[in-house]
């Protein structure tokens, strides 16, 4: 037998799919790599078209249904939504700092000795605006603040969230840094197929490329430098302790990828293994 998109061809019969474009994504789909697409004549001959205007729309649209089933697949993935979550909280914080930096050159020019204080930064900056005489900045002030509270919640949220899509990477490094590497990584399954020495230095792509440059040594960490175990770490060990949190992050997001659930076991290893890391020979 011979099975293509719009019908199946037997021993000289063709028996027609339809012309329903969900009905031939179903079919295209269900093929896979058993799918023929032959001249548009012999769909004319099996009778599922008239001529090759209507071959070539109808696989079109069969194609198009296609396409979309696949895409509202890959965005009801478990990971899709934390991924938009985490790039919201970037961008969360990059207009925030941008709103605070204009915040700061507006209140200069109403005070000019704020300057000196703006380096001390924190809560004072905040209320220092908030308390100008310029009524205006005093709203921008206020909206800075109200980002900073949705900031703070939104935070709290992808940790949670990241603590039940990636249960064993959240354990190693956190909720909010597991969240941050599969964001940089693009997803859980881009994560999961990643080597060890590439988690490494997730994060880290300016220094990376300067590396490539020439003009600066190789980065030893990226993403991973946020978490305790490494920035805390004697300046002599961190690489050692990235090298070896990197490696167990990865096991972590192929069982979280492939289970779905906390592995108790491994994670009781790979914490003893990351703190004999952090150890002085």
């Amino acid at each position: 037998m011979e099975r293509y998109w719009f019908g199946d061809l037997d021993g000289g019969r063709c028996s027609p799919a339809g012309s329903d474009p969900e009905a031939l994504a179903g079919r295209i789909r269900a093929l896979g790599p058993e799918l023929l697409i032959p001249d548009w004549r012999v769909a004319e001959e099996c009778g599922a078209v008239s001529d090759r205007q209507e071959y070539l729309a109808s696989l079109r649209a069969a194609c198009i249904a296609l396409a979309r089933a696949r895409v509202a697949e890959e965005l009801s993935a478990k990971d899709m939504e934390l991924l938009q979550m985490v790039r919201t909280l970037d961008e969360v914080d990059h207009v925030i700092n941008l709103l605070l930096e204009r915040a700061v050159d507006w209140q200069a020019v109403i005070d000019p000795g704020f300057t000196r204080k703006y380096r001390r930064g924190g809560k004072a900056l905040g209320g220092k605006i908030m308390r100008s005489r310029s009524p205006p900045l005093r709203q921008v002030g206020r909206e800075i603040d109200a980002l900073g509270e949705m900031r703070r919640r939104l935070a709290r949220d992808v940790s949670r969230q990241a603590d039940i899509v990636l249960p064993n990477t959240s354990a190693l490094v956190g909720g909010l840094v597991a969240a941050r590497l599969m964001a940089a990584a693009g997803g859980l399954a881009p994560l999961s197929r990643m080597p060890g020495a590439t988690v490494q230095v997730l994060g880290a792509r300016s220094a990376l490329f300067s590396h490539i440059r020439g003009s600066a040594p190789s980065p030893k960490h990226g993403v991973i430098f946020q978490h305790r175990r490494v920035h805390n770490a004697p300046k002599n060990l961190r690489g050692r302790v990235a090298r070896v949190l990197a490696a167990k992050l990865v096991i972590a997001a192929r069982i979280d990828y492939y289970r779905g659930e906390a592995d108790e076991a491994f994670l009781e290893k790979a914490q003893a293994r990351i703190d004999a890391a952090g150890e002085s020979a």
